[in-house]
């Protein structure tokens, strides 16, 4: 596919180290600053997909950006600047080894946990006589361990606040569940003005000098899930499939073709329409979420254009936020 970053290799001026996530190639900078470039890797059941998805790193690095900027009043974030479509360039936190998962809905992990006859998730009790894709009377917050290989797992706040504060001090973890809530109502007002139901996400957290800030990427097709308000109702009230704007769908297409993510499992063979589905998906999200037209920034050559970009926003970038 013409037009897909899947992988990077740069050596940027005082580069320290280099990570390579699922999705994202994170450079670090002098120890002090977080490149993070947003790849058009895909991933489900934590496998990364043979194919990238044309323009989903931009979709997800520009949607992320607005929502940071649209809540930067509840809590700070990490994000200095955004040079490239595709990258955003921010402070380098110490991140906390939990993810702040919290579901409004009825829907996904929690949905199939639930139609196993279970009645509790993460320790937080479900009601009974709920069907797929019905909203819970308050959003619950479900937490899951930050694995650094292999799956996340779900954990308890009792399991959290038990250890001792390896993971996190309580008085901390209540200044998570406290962002969390928050972030989500900012979220769910922004999505019901623009016709959409935030249906769940998840937000990640880290300290700089003490201070806890938002980090990664938020309210996106890769973390988050959205539903069309219009017809929501009348779809529940008849038991239909509720239409989504999320990457559910390539979960849901890959446990069709009987893969879900186990060992010796073989991936389904992504044909050149499904690939461009998902592309169309991941853009349909970005306009009706932030109401602007996608523009596709196309070039010969990405690396070339990311490189060059980041180079000269450091060119004129003098470090002030950490002299303080």
């Amino acid at each position: 596919m013409t037009n897909v970053l899947n992988k990077t290799n740069f050596n940027f001026p005082k580069q320290t180290n280099f990570y390579k996530g699922k999705v994202r190639d994170i450079y670090i900078i002098d120890n002090k600053i977080l490149i993070i470039i947003a790849t058009d890797r895909i991933s489900s059941f934590d496998i990364v997909l043979p194919k990238g998805i044309p323009y989903k790193g931009q979709v997800l690095n520009q949607i992320a950006e607005g929502f940071l900027d649209a809540t930067e009043t509840i809590i700070p974030n990490w994000k200095i600047a955004v040079p490239d479509p595709m990258v955003s360039v921010g402070i380098l936190c110490k991140p906390f080894k939990i993810e702040m998962v919290i579901r409004g809905y009825l829907s996904g992990h929690a949905w199939r946990e639930y139609k196993q006859g279970k009645r509790t998730i993460c320790g937080v009790s479900m009601p009974d006589g709920m069907k797929e894709n019905d909203k819970f009377p308050e959003p619950i917050i479900t937490p899951s361990t930050k694995e650094d290989n292999g799956h996340d797992k779900d954990i308890s706040k009792k399991d959290i606040l038990s250890d001792s504060g390896k993971l996190i001090s309580k008085n901390d973890y209540e200044k998570l569940e406290y962002y969390t809530k928050a972030l989500f109502k900012r979220g769910t007002d922004i999505a019901n003005k623009m016709g959409l139901i935030l249906v769940d996400t998840k937000y990640e957290f880290g300290k700089y000098n003490d201070k806890i800030y938002l980090i990664d990427e938020i309210h996106t097709p890769d973390s988050s899930r959205y539903f069309y308000k219009k017809g929501y109702n009348e779809r529940q009230k008849n038991n239909e499939p509720q239409k989504q704007l999320s990457k559910e769908f390539v979960r849901e297409w890959l446990m069709k073709n009987d893969f879900y993510g186990q060992k010796n499992q073989k991936i389904p063979k992504m044909t050149n329409e499904f690939v461009n589905s998902v592309s169309e998906r991941y853009i349909e999200l970005y306009e009706n979420i932030t109401g602007k037209k996608f523009i596709k920034y196309d070039g010969l050559d990405i690396q070339s254009r990311i490189e060059s970009n980041i180079n000269n926003f450091f060119k004129t970038y003098d470090y002030q936020f950490f002299k303080k």
